[in-house]
């Protein structure tokens, strides 16, 4: 599993990026940002790959390494108004890995709730890699879809393992937690579709 601290700031980042895609954050304040945690989420799992002393370690840090990179291109790209297509097709390689980390953790360590996790940030990669590769005209979507990734998926998950609560989360919350948010960007879907589509019919 992720470190804590920098899931925490993963959640962060995600809320900073979902507010810049909505238009509330300017892009190269919201490029400074994610250097800064693209960095940090390049330094812990290096210093995590040096100091492991299990092959089990050495898989948690790769992990981080994919938020990393994410963070560290995005935040060029925004402040050197570098074109996003090597982040799509990079946001691409990354959804299918993650969806093999879900399976690690579904099959391997029996996590039940970090395999669902990793499966909703392979979704929000896939969507990156729509609007950025493909050029998709997703982004108010993909920007409500991070920030619910952001508190559903770090920011609270982290906060209740740094104070011991995260292991009381049962199987029945989590179930209930994906229903509604697998509801919610079903909604969203359909909302910013017909909105898309309103404003085409008004030219």
């Amino acid at each position: 599993m992720m470190g804590n601290v920098g899931l925490l700031y993963v959640g962060a980042v995600l809320f900073i990026n979902g507010l810049m895609l909505l238009g509330r954050v300017e892009t190269k304040s919201a490029g400074i940002f994610n250097l800064f945690v693209g960095v940090m989420q390049v330094l812990f799992p290096f210093y995590a790959l040096i100091t492991a002393q299990d092959q089990s370690t050495i898989f948690q840090a790769s992990g981080i390494f994919l938020f990393g990179f994410t963070y560290l291109l995005v935040g060029i790209c925004n402040l050197k108004g570098y074109s996003g297509t090597a982040l799509g097709w990079y946001s691409l390689w990354v959804a299918i890995m993650a969806i093999a980390y879900s399976l690690i953790n579904f099959s391997q360590f029996g996590d039940f709730k970090f395999g669902i996790i990793w499966l909703l940030w392979s979704y929000l990669w896939f969507l990156f890699f729509l609007q950025l590769a493909l050029g998709k005209d997703i982004g108010t979507y993909t920007g409500w879809v991070a920030i619910i990734q952001s508190w559903t998926t770090a920011t609270i998950p982290a906060f209740l393992s740094l104070i011991g609560l995260w292991e009381h989360v049962n199987g029945m919350m989590t179930g209930i937690v994906t229903v509604v948010v697998l509801l919610s960007f079903i909604f969203l879907y359909q909302r910013t579709t017909s909105r898309n589509n309103s404003k085409q019919a008004s030219y």
